[in-house]
């Protein structure tokens, strides 16, 4: 054999070692190459007499990541110019081949078991499943199994949905499959995944003891029915070279459909599946379909269901959306791939953060996480101390849980240093302002920072809306003046928007860009204006939610609506987890700042009202909701006065497709608006900041592609009778009209840069 990703040795009990090591790759993922050495390698344990058995493992950190996503968008591209029933069988071809290739090694007439060192997903956790036998390393804490391929738009196609609930029963594997869960070693084999842990240093001698080992079962074997063996037609077998699924007398875990048993399982499961979904993720249905279809027939036939399914969802535009903005367009990202030509990257050890309330203090967490050294400032000792105690708390959290050592939290923690002393920040290599939303106390702050900082240190500001330029006025050296902002909760938004002044550096770009890509956040760069991009967009949503209440819409209609959208929250809930004082503040300060040029709408007054009755929203437990204590929110009673021509009749309320396209449109023709002014330049930082920055409907694959999938032509028109009923948020700006004009896309027009070498798995 002629391997490249794997080695092959056998050693002199007949058992070959397949160790998985992918040249120049820093983990093993599933592509072409690969499936074709797998193939090789089951026809030599199947073909070789000398060979008993085998073992799988891998000399990298990960077993496997899962397959090459980049390679997906080959397949879809040698679709060519074929239509129908010819692509969706080109589709489906390609799509088997990872099936017929784990099958082979399944059936391949000898033991084969998978020796899990590390993490092992997606196509990766499949590969171990189409082994007789699993045992994974139970010292390493990064070793996860699961099938993740639901959170980007596709359904797993190694045999995941047909193998895992064969093992566990269909509830087991739908609650993994269908959320994309990910367990550890422990969870496993308590699950019956896995067939034992050890330490990882001993896992590929137990495999190969098991190996070593046969069970052969011969005719007059009290088990020969259960292998379908026949008294004087077949010969001896080994047991242990026989998946569960492949006796003859396998029953289905739980009952399979039309059990009394498992009819209550694959009963509920739609329509859980589309309490949670809303019919917005067709991987979801097709996963149960593949689930509830193989169930009914041999391993087999079950196995050309999923590929067939796979090959169907691949040639929809929810999963290449997805594929690329979630997978291809995230990963180059996180590595900086947006990084000024002529600038390299750098180092980022220290940092200063000033302002330590709730958003200073999670900066300084996820900074020290991350093993940088941080000065928390505050305008007192106590101010700074709170805010210390907000990552001792966080990471308590995580050690009550039993997710962290408290060693390890101690570790953490102790790279903090509160101080109000602004000398303790003259070694910093980045500073990041955190106080309040008021350009004069910015403008003081950045005086400050700047007399103690390094000449070559960068001064960043978290600000949600006040322009970069206008507060670069305070700074002495404007070239290292750059926006950064955090979106709240800090250690769970996975966004950071870099905005880039007038006088701002390319220098200041790479810098900010080394400490975000170290922080593990995804970094997108925006030029300036007020509300950068992320805000400009989102508040397009919250201000639909007014005009809606205004219009006389039903409040739960309007927040239903938001979410049978693809929404994660509907726009009054996010508003009060925003805070509508934050509002007020923003509201007032953008006021001042515009003049005369401030056009009001309904939000002033809505937001104006709400801050007057001291409704400040989750904060201080009222706002659009009621938050009693110990209770669940609902919605105040009270949002009916907010109607200018009172609520309407309940047989002249809206149709849903109505509010998903005010909802929908209004953000994205915003996002179009910000591509014409060159806000924003590449759509991947369009369509991912959406999605990661304000939850846009992730399916859509993001803002423009939402655009770009409508069709630009129809979307226009859609857009001009929504202008017609609504009024100026849906008015087309003169870019998207020329697109439709021209019939063209944003990727099309604009592109994106190529996703960096290193494969993307799932």
């Amino acid at each position: 054999m002629n391997l490249t990703n794997f080695r092959f040795e056998v050693d002199g009990d007949g058992v070959a070692l397949v160790t998985y090591d992918m040249p120049d790759r820093s983990m093993n993922v599933i592509s072409a190459s690969v499936l074709k050495e797998l193939t090789q390698i089951a026809d030599a344990i199947s073909s070789d007499d000398k060979i008993k058995g085998a073992v799988i493992t891998s000399a990298k950190d990960t077993f496997c990541a899962g397959a090459d996503l980049s390679e997906l968008g080959g397949v879809l591209g040698g679709v060519g110019d074929l239509t129908g029933d010819a692509a969706k069988q080109r589709v489906f071809d390609e799509a088997f081949k990872l099936n017929q290739a784990l099958r082979k090694l399944e059936t391949c007439g000898k033991p084969v078991a998978a020796a899990i060192n590390g993490l092992a997903l997606g196509g990766g956790f499949e590969i171990t499943l189409a082994c007789h036998y699993r045992i994974a390393a139970n010292d390493n804490p990064k070793l996860k199994l699961g099938l993740p391929e639901s959170m980007v738009g596709v359904l797993p196609g190694g045999g995941g949905t047909q193998r895992l609930p064969r093992l566990i029963g269909a509830m087991g594997a739908l609650d993994l499959i269908l959320q994309g869960k990910q367990i550890d070693a422990g969870t496993a084999h308590l699950q019956g995944i896995l067939h034992d842990t050890a330490p990882g240093a001993e896992i590929v001698a137990k495999a190969k003891a098991w190996v070593r080992e046969p069970d052969m079962v011969e005719p007059t074997d009290p088990r020969a029915a259960e292998f379908g063996l026949k008294p004087g037609k077949s010969s001896a077998i080994n047991a242990k070279a026989v998946a569960p699924w492949d006796k003859a007398k396998f029953k289905y875990p739980g009952g399979g459909p039309y059990h009394p048993a498992g009819i209550q399982i694959f009963g509920g499961a739609p329509a859980m599946v589309r309490k949670n979904t809303w019919g917005n993720y067709p991987a979801q249905r097709y996963i149960l379909s593949c689930v509830y279809e193989g169930a009914q027939v041999d391993i087999d036939a079950a196995l050309r269901i999923e590929s067939r399914y796979f090959a169907k969802l691949l040639m929809r535009p929810e999963s290449r959306n997805m594929i690329r903005s979630l997978f291809l367009s995230k990963q180059d990202l996180d590595k900086g791939g947006r990084r000024p030509s002529g600038q390299t990257k750098g180092e980022i050890k220290k940092i200063a953060v000033i302002g330590a309330g709730f958003m200073g203090a999670g900066v300084a967490t996820v900074s020290a996480q991350a093993g940088i050294e941080v000065v928390l400032i505050d305008v007192n000792q106590e101010g700074a101390d709170k805010g210390k105690q907000h990552a001792v708390d966080h990471f308590a959290k995580r050690v009550a849980k039993g997710r962290m050592p408290q060693g390890k939290a101690d570790e953490i923690t102790g790279r903090i240093t509160a101080t109000s002393d602004y000398a303790a920040m003259k070694d910093v290599d980045l500073v990041v302002e955190a106080v309040f939303e008021n350009s004069e106390l910015k403008a003081k702050i950045t005086k400050m920072a700047e007399e103690q900082m390094r000449e070559d240190a960068v001064f960043g500001t978290n600000t949600s809306t006040i322009p970069i330029t206008s507060l670069a006025t305070a700074s002495t050296r404007p070239a290292n003046f750059i926006g950064v902002h955090f979106f709240s909760p800090v250690e769970k938004m996975m966004l950071v928007e870099l905005i880039v002044g007038e006088q701002t550096s390319d220098y200041a770009v790479s810098r900010a860009l080394d400490f975000v890509t170290k922080i593990k956040k995804t970094p997108i760069v925006v030029k300036d204006t007020r509300g950068f991009y992320a805000n400009r967009c989102v508040m397009r949503y919250i201000e639909q939610g007014m005009s809606m209440l205004a219009d006389g819409y039903l409040p739960a209609l309007i927040e239903n609506g938001a979410k049978i959208a693809g929404m994660p929250v509907g726009p009054l809930s996010l508003q009060d987890e925003v805070a509508i004082d934050l509002a007020h503040k923003i509201l007032s300060q953008t006021k001042k700042d515009l003049g005369a040029d401030y056009v009001e709408g309904p939000t002033d007054r809505i937001i104006s009202t709400m801050f007057d009755a001291e409704r400040y929203g989750r904060k201080n437990g009222k706002g659009f909701y009621v938050y009693p204590d110990g209770g669940k929110k609902r919605l105040w009673d009270q949002l009916g006065q907010f109607a200018l021509k009172g609520v309407l009749p309940e047989d002249k309320q809206p149709t849903v497709d109505l509010i998903r396209d005010r909802i929908l449109y209004a953000q994205a023709l915003e996002a179009a608006r910000t591509m014409e002014e060159g806000i924003v330049e590449d759509p991947r930082e369009a369509d991912l900041g959406s999605i990661l920055g304000w939850g846009f409907a992730p399916f859509t694959g993001g803002v423009l592609s939402f655009i770009d999938t409508v069709g630009a032509k129809a979307f226009v028109a859609r857009a001009d009778e929504l202008a017609k009923q609504h009024g100026s948020p849906f008015e087309v700006p003169a870019l998207l009209r020329e697109m439709a004009k021209n019939g063209e896309t944003f990727y099309g027009r604009f592109g994106a840069k190529a996703p960096s070498p290193e494969p993307v798995a799932a």
